[in-house]
């Protein structure tokens, strides 16, 4: 290989390998801002045609995902604030990131883990307390040199309240979505056909990537 091709192909390796840390960078953000309630924040780290699926929803565009943080989470957990509340507590820290880049350097992928930690202190409403975990699978678009999520996938896997924990969860304790926008001014555009069960369930959330050394898919 002649030089300037050696040189290219490392710069093109290179670029790969900022593109994968800015895309770590943009979840771990995301997460950063949820936790905090900064869910004007939290839009912004979307492309205008991007898109949420969440409990048996899909919200389309900037502005189904507004509905969903600036509307449903946002009158939830922060009493229509964009901020973080007092006696709100949301941490969920993102995980066990796997991610990859395509050729073109144009669309990213990601496999994020997510344990959570969530509640409402007694002095600022009724005390509330639970566990859940769950697992991202998005897609990123690189537009303009930034980059930006086109697909947020959080599939929660299960939740449990903190006094008896996961093994006394009932089924379907949190049920998917089944009223679409506008008749739910804060639900999805569509539903999914066949959407995925919480826990005892353990269906695998499918992988964007193969095995990393069969190359099979898995």
């Amino acid at each position: 290989m002649a030089a300037d091709d050696r040189l290219a192909d490392l710069e093109h390796r290179l670029g790969i390998v900022e593109d994968v840390l800015a895309i770590r960078n943009l979840q771990h953000a995301y997460g950063y801002y949820l936790d905090k309630c900064l869910y004007d924040e939290v839009v912004d780290l979307f492309a205008e045609d991007g898109q949420v699926i969440f409990i048996g929803g899909v919200y389309k565009g900037k502005t189904g995902a507004a509905r969903l943080y600036t509307g449903r989470f946002r009158s939830a957990f922060a009493g229509g604030v964009n901020g973080p509340a007092r006696g709100r507590l949301l941490d969920h820290p993102q995980l066990q990131d796997i991610v990859h880049v395509s050729p073109d350097r144009r669309t990213g992928y990601a496999r994020f883990r997510t344990l959570m930690q969530a509640g409402t202190h007694e002095s600022a409403g009724e005390p509330r307390q639970w566990w859940e975990g769950g697992l991202y699978e998005n897609t990123y678009v690189a537009e303009d040199g930034i980059w930006k999520i086109k697909i947020l996938f959080y599939r929660p896997f299960w939740h449990a309240t903190f006094e008896r924990g996961w093994a006394y969860t009932p089924a379907a304790f949190v049920p998917n979505a089944s009223v679409v926008f506008p008749e739910d001014p804060y639900g999805p555009d569509e539903l999914l056909t066949d959407p995925p069960e919480l826990w005892p369930d353990t269906t695998t959330f499918p992988f964007h990537y193969r095995h990393p050394v069969t190359g099979e898919e898995v």
